[in-house]
């Protein structure tokens, strides 16, 4: 199958070949044509199964069939970094076609807010928001969704556990009752099917691959302690030069101290967090893509929100809170039928964590050789694998 037999407009298919597009990923073959059809959808599908286009792709389409000057189709995700990569993939997909975009999030000064202004008064084709900053526009009583089309949700399980809720209810008091509705979300659990049953109108539903990483990716993990992870980490980058490199950690702070002791060991690394300022963000995630920079550390607000297919290595500093948000992380690589590899730091207290997100994925993650002296002890190692540490 190819992305002509969707009978696209010419000038999208001309944008998708541009940019390199040739087949549909499962997740676009199922639900552009349900989306064409103008039904309702609830999709699960996890990161890096190509779902941004998923919807976008024949949104956009209508759009080109109908145009017209008013704000057609509002996307609502949880963060300024997912809002920016949909943005950057409309451009590409919208180069040859007459079709208008604009991201409005948090962080930017006066200019930019008034530049979202402008575009919500007089109408972008599409509008990607995060919740808070669209709701401070929104009260200020110059936005008309009166004409809306089409509202997307895109991480929306992200969203909910964000606590967004309110926020999603409240935009929802601004739109018109009949529009198109699609929800897209990693995982499904109830009170994602709670929201789906609120907003939704005889959806259809699609499932692709619940809960596993992408199969491109190797995965490994090293038992080690918290002691042994710098020079571990060291050890793997010196090894891994030329490769692509995202190291999660779970606190802003040791993101920090991450960096710090990486660059004063001569690595091209730098790091993104909530407390940077807008334009440093977006000048380390320019780097980042172009291959300036080739190590950086994030929390996980960079687990669902950058989209690269080049990335050789995702490493996790520590285990990830969430079983899910293993998922999230390790498929920053392999994407787009890459391959990849995740490898992850497991100290003492976290083995437990480690051995839910093993059952999760439904496979044993190979444990590799450890350095001498930095392994955990063998008598937390027993207690922690059968007892959850509190």
């Amino acid at each position: 199958m190819t992305f002509k037999d969707f009978n696209f407009e010419p000038e999208l298919i001309e944008g998708l070949y541009s940019m390199g597009f040739k087949q549909p990923t499962p997740i676009q073959e199922q639900a552009i044509p349900i989306i064409l059809n103008n039904h309702d959808i609830i999709a699960c599908a996890q990161t890096g199964t190509g779902k941004t286009a998923a919807y976008l792709l024949p949104l956009i389409n209508k759009i080109i069939q109908h145009k017209s000057e008013t704000v057609n189709t509002l996307v609502i995700v949880p963060t300024r970094e997912l809002a920016i990569q949909i943005d950057e993939a409309i451009q590409g997909f919208t180069y040859f076609a007459p079709v208008s975009a604009l991201a409005i999030y948090g962080g930017n000064d006066g200019a930019s807010y008034e530049r979202e202004r402008k575009a919500l008064v007089h109408g972008a084709n599409i509008i990607i928001a995060t919740p808070g900053r669209l709701i401070s526009h929104l009260n200020m009583g110059y936005v008309k969704f009166n004409q809306l089309q089409h509202l997307v949700l895109d991480e929306a399980d992200r969203m909910l556990d964000m606590g967004f809720n309110d926020d999603i209810t409240k935009i929802l008091s601004f739109l018109p009752k009949q529009r198109q509705n699609l929800l897209f979300s990693a995982t499904m659990p109830h009170k994602i099917r709670a929201l789906a049953k609120k907003i939704l109108h005889n959806p259809e539903q699609i499932n692709i691959s619940l809960s596993k990483p992408a199969e491109g990716i190797e995965q490994a993990a090293y038992i080690v302690e918290n002691r042994g992870k710098m020079h571990l980490l060291k050890s793997i980058l010196q090894e891994n030069k030329a490769k692509s490199i995202l190291i999660f950690s779970s606190t802003k702070d040791k993101v920090k101290d991450i960096e710090r002791e990486l660059r004063q060991a001569g690595f091209n690394v730098a790091a993104i967090h909530s407390d940077l300022e807008q334009d440093r963000r977006n000048e380390v995630m320019r780097d980042y893509k172009s291959g300036k920079l080739n190590v950086l550390v994030a929390t996980d607000i960079l687990s669902r929100g950058i989209d690269i297919e080049s990335i050789g290595i995702v490493i996790n500093y520590d285990v990830p809170r969430d079983a899910e948000d293993y998922i999230h992380r390790v498929g920053r690589t392999a994407r787009a039928e890459s391959t990849g590899m995740a490898i992850t730091f497991i100290n003492a207290d976290d083995q437990y964590k480690f051995k839910k997100i093993e059952n999760l994925i439904g496979n044993e993650i190979k444990k590799l050789p450890v350095p001498a002296g930095h392994e955990v002890k063998k008598t937390a190692d027993k207690h922690h694998l059968h007892k959850p540490h509190n």
